[in-house]
């Protein structure tokens, strides 16, 4: 058994020589003692240079502590050593042991002196006064010679550091010193002797720490059962919060294995990363729960739970054990089931895509009623806020089924991206997050083909919403440098998600999905239980396309994607000059473009990126089969088919590629003709794609107003459910600009006349004879969704009256008759139309409904008064109510923001509560950034600008780089008021009626 580190015995810190000439010896007799005189005068000598010595080692120590604490402003000891380290003889740190004086606790990264490889972690989690102790040994190896050993902790109280060689030499070696540096979040272990290479050693730490309220790090939640509040406590430790509930080596590169014990009242249990391997029970009622070893595994993947939830269980034909933990009465109800089940299929799915076999024996998904994310994808233990996983079928919409089912295939695809194989560091994040929310919709066709939602719903709610941001001159590359620990969580938006995701998608379609797969299994094998960056999966990817004959260098094309901020437009025109010939130019599609003369250093640079364009060529009866061609240079001219001046071109087939395209004016009248007449000859992915791109290149300037809307003079000819999503985006986009100024009743009555037709048609959903709603495909439910929320948004006077009659039924007779697809558009119409005392009502049900997915609806429904009184006590009731989950608050304020009548009250909500907002969202950034978007996107009058402004200036804070983005739209919007309001308003006084 070691002794505790040098530094604590007694104060003193003496050297193994010292310490032996220093022993006491018993005392003696005088007559049997014969005294040298020189022995006592050597003696004295001695004892005189051993007094000055030490002295001077404690000066040269108080220095130290001095000078560090000076040059950082906080260099904090440990308060149980501070006072005896202060005493210690042998305090000072040398030159060699700060690395060469770089003193490496500075520093954003660990020193790459060592590498861990065994933890063996022991914690006694205290559910009554939420603390929690543990004792941690960490194995690791010497990769260079070094005195320090450097880990994260962030809120820990450490009580005891040992450390250990593995030579055989007993007992603990000695330490000079320990600190807690917090501006890195490091404590630091000084050894009074160097650490050699290919040496292992242990270091032994206790520690103590409280579960805190706040969602990060060890964590605790509560829910309420049968009246009585229960507790548990969840960790949340990606990306840099494992540091909070032990000391560690908190970088994803310092991949190790770990053994888990969970201490904890009986009355409890506890779930990790593995199997509970053996259990052992005290006579004091409590319980150790020892977990099996993990493989080896970044510390951000760790996870686990302490609680009393009950499970329902599934086995694979592989023989693993998936359990889905939740509340016992959501278990008993079956909500979990829905979530098991397709789980239990992904995981075959995923081992038959990537011919990797899932690592680990088991698979929790952990239902919780409060988390920062949606989802966490913990190896072996993924945690779910309970929106996410919890599907009650009897009142839970398709969306919310969909919803539900993309986040299930986004975390178990983590288990191979992410998990199994892990970016080398957070610049990368999305190697990890773009593939699993590329495949969302690859493993959602898988489970239900008909949803057709690789080829269709990825347009809308992934390409064409991540480009609206990308568009912005304050977006930033894919792959972000992280210079602070504070840059780390920002790398974490939709650029790593649905870029990534749009990129990955792109790279698929330009290599066939069968080399697709084959990079991406050379991938996964060579790099399992490691690492990888960005390099790695392009070497595998071109390696793929060499052994088929294809040479073309993936780093090269891809580089330009990930390396480079923004996107390209694309202008395709015939070339008069040369026949059956076209220009085709590139160029950065921003839509400030005022920023490029604003900001000349940054849009100076040679914006060029290799495009794989895929054109075809049609007319009024055909279309040509494409063709590919790969554009790098500004200006290009290329042959094509045929072309005269009935011919119109068609660029980015079906959307793969992450571009916009233009044409010149002729061709774009050519493409509406041919939509007015015969839309189908046009693939319906296409149909979406000209018109996201028609009216974002007329909001940043690129074509006359008119063009987007002479475009959805079509839509009462269209059939199919993409291209009114498309549409509908579209127009709520502009409604949001439009809906105070004076004329915004043309607008909104020119949108209700290329609706109405269609929405007549489709009608309501129809009830069988007994009452229950009668099942139609998907596509068809679909579109009648959209085009019922078209009509009843913008004022369909036959919509509002239906939606008020189904209010009322449901008051009346306490019977909720009301289509769950269609609910959120019933609430929400009822609420805006209806007296106060329907808003009660809805509050009531609120607070009654026992299912999360339709509590979220009643929720939502209640931000859509045009009372300003309820909307400003829905939001004080959202933000002091523990009936309001975290994610939900944030969604209440968003919605009370595009309620034309609560947008100032939201606005002026923030900036009220933004202390309080920021302390409770701040370190889960992603939230933060989410809320300052949705409460800022639609502000567009001069006045809210500067209101913005001046309030960045006194609390932007950590969120300034949302803040950033947030000045840009705001800026765009109110100089498209500007610039295009007058020519939108003229064009539509002088539009058809049809």
């Amino acid at each position: 058994m070691g002794i505790e580190d040098a530094s604590m015995r007694n104060g003193r810190a003496l050297s193994d020589q010292w310490a032996d000439s220093v022993v006491v010896r018993p005392r003696t007799t005088e007559q049997h003692i014969t005294v040298n005189k020189r022995l006592v005068l050597g003696f004295a000598i001695s004892i005189l240079t051993l007094i000055v010595v030490t002295a001077i080692a404690i000066t040269l120590s108080l220095s130290f502590e001095r000078c560090a604490a000076e040059s950082s402003g906080v260099l904090v000891a440990n308060s149980s050593s501070n006072s005896k380290w202060k005493q210690s003889r042998d305090g000072n740190i040398s030159h060699r042991d700060s690395e060469d004086g770089q003193q490496p606790w500075r520093h954003l990264r660990l020193p790459a002196t060592l590498r861990p490889r065994h933890y063996d972690l022991r914690l006694s989690v205290s559910m009554e006064n939420f603390t929690f102790s543990g004792e941690v040994n960490i194995e690791f190896e010497c990769v260079h010679s070094t005195k320090l050993i450097v880990l994260h902790t962030d809120r820990l109280q450490v009580e005891k550091v040992l450390v250990y060689s593995d030579s055989k030499k007993a007992g603990a070696m000695r330490i000079q010193r320990r600190f807690h540096y917090q501006p890195k979040q490091v404590y630091v272990t000084s050894l009074h002797r160097e650490m050699k290479p290919l040496r292992t050693y242990k270091i032994n730490i206790t520690f103590h720490a409280h579960i805190e309220h706040e969602l990060l790090g060890f964590f605790r939640s509560s829910y309420v059962l049968n009246g009585e509040r229960r507790f548990l406590a969840v960790t949340q430790f990606s990306p840099t919060h494992a540091r909070k509930a032990f000391p560690c080596f908190d970088e994803p590169i310092y991949k190790a294995t770990f053994r888990v014990s969970l201490k904890h009242e009986s009355s409890y249990q506890s779930l990790s990363n593995m199997p509970v391997e053996a259990s052992t029970s005290d006579e004091d009622g409590w319980v150790t729960n020892h977990f099996s070893r993990t493989p080896r595994m970044s510390t951000y993947y760790l996870a686990w739970a302490v609680c009393n939830f009950t499970y329902r269980e599934a086995v694979t034909d592989n023989g693993v054990v998936i359990r889905l933990y939740a509340r016992p009465d959501a278990i008993q109800s079956g909500s979990g089931d829905y979530a098991l089940h397709i789980t239990k299929r992904l995981l075959q799915f995923y081992q038959d895509y990537f011919k990797v076999k899932y690592s680990l024996p088991k698979l929790d998904l952990l239902a919780v009623p409060k988390h920062p994310y949606a989802a966490m994808e913990n190896w072996g233990l993924s945690v779910f806020v309970e929106q996410k996983i919890l599907l009650d079928p009897d009142v839970s919409s398709f969306s919310y089924q969909m919803e539900l089912t993309m986040v299930v295939v986004h975390e178990i695809c983590h288990q191979w991206f992410g998990d199994l194989v892990t970016p080398v560091w957070w610049e990368d994040v999305w190697l990890k997050e773009g593939f699993a929310h590329y495949f969302e919709y690859i493993g959602a066709d898988f489970l239900f083909p008909k949803w057709n939602m690789e080829k269709q719903r990825f347009l809308t709610d992934v390409l064409h919403e991540v480009m609206l941001l990308d568009g912005l001159a304050s977006s930033h590359p894919i792959s972000q440098e992280v210079f602070e620990a504070t840059d780390i969580d920002r790398v974490f938006d939709w650029i790593a998600y649905k870029k990534g995701a749009a990129l990955i998608r792109m790279l698929a379609n330009v290599m066939g999905q069968p080399l697709f797969q084959r990079g991406l299994n050379d991938y996964l094998m060579t790099h399992m239980y490691g690492n990888a960056a960005r390099d790695d999966l392009w070497n595998k990817f071109s390696e793929a396309m060499q052994r088929e004959g294809k040479d073309i260098n993936i780093t090269q094309v891809m580089d330009r994607w990930t390396l480079q901020m923004g996107y390209p437009v694309v202008t395709i025109s015939k070339n008069d000059s040369l026949d059956n010939s076209v220009t085709i130019s590139q160029e950065h599609f921003v839509y400030d473009t005022d920023a490029k003369i604003q900001n000349p250093e940054l849009f100076n640079k040679s914006f060029q990126w290799k495009i794989p364009l895929t054109l075809a060529v049609g007319n009024s009866s055909h279309i040509s089969a494409e063709t590919i061609i790969w554009v790098s240079n500004k200006t290009e001219t290329h042959r094509v088919g045929h072309v005269d001046g009935e011919t119109w071109l068609l660029g980015n087939i079906n959307q793969t590629g992450y571009f916009r395209v233009n044409y010149d004016l002729h061709n774009w009248r050519l493409l509406i003709q041919q939509l007015m007449t015969n839309p189908t000859i046009i693939s319906v992915g296409n149909r979406a794609g000209l018109i996201d791109d028609v009216f974002n290149l007329a909001r940043a300037g690129y074509l006359p107003q008119n063009i987007p809307l002479q475009m959805i003079s079509y839509l009462s000819q269209e059939s199919e459910f993409l291209p009114w999503h498309a549409a509908s985006r579209a127009l709520y986009q502009l409604d949001k600009l439009l809906d105070r100024t004076e004329d915004h009743s043309l607008f909104s009555d020119y949108v209700l006349r290329q609706v109405e037709p269609k929405y007549h048609k489709l009608g309501w959903p129809a009830t069988s004879p007994d009452g229950s709603f009668m099942q139609v495909a998907y596509q068809t439910q679909e579109l009648q969704r959209e085009v019922m929320m078209l009509a009843c948004s913008f004022g369909n006077k036959h919509c509002h009256r239906q939606a008020v009659s189904l209010i009322s039924d449901w008051i009346s007779s306490n019977k909720n008759r009301i289509p769950p697809n269609v609910r959120d558009i019933v609430y929400c119409t009822g609420v805006s139309l209806m007296d106060e005392d329907v808003w009660e009502f809805i509050w009531m049900k609120f607070h009654s409904s026992t299912a999360v997915s339709e509590k979220k609806v009643l929720l939502e429904a209640l931000t859509c008064s045009d009372n300003i009184f309820l909307l400003n006590r829905l939001l004080n009731l959202s933000l002091t109510s523990d009936l309001v989950p975290d994610q939900d608050v944030i969604d209440v304020i968003i919605h009370v923001g595009r309620n034309p009548l609560g947008r100032h009250l939201a606005w002026r909500y923030f900036r009220e509560k933004w202390d309080i907002l920021n302390s409770r969202y701040g370190e889960a950034l992603f939230m933060n950034s989410k809320l300052i978007s949705g409460v800022t996107e639609f502000l567009n009058t001069e006045a809210e600008l500067n209101e913005l402004k001046e309030f960045i200036l006194t609390s932007g804070g950590e969120s300034a780089p949302a803040f950033a983005r947030a000045v840009e739209i705001v800026q765009a919007n109110v100089k498209w008021h500007i610039l295009f309001q007058q020519q939108f308003y003229r064009w539509l006084r002088k539009a058809p009626d049809g």
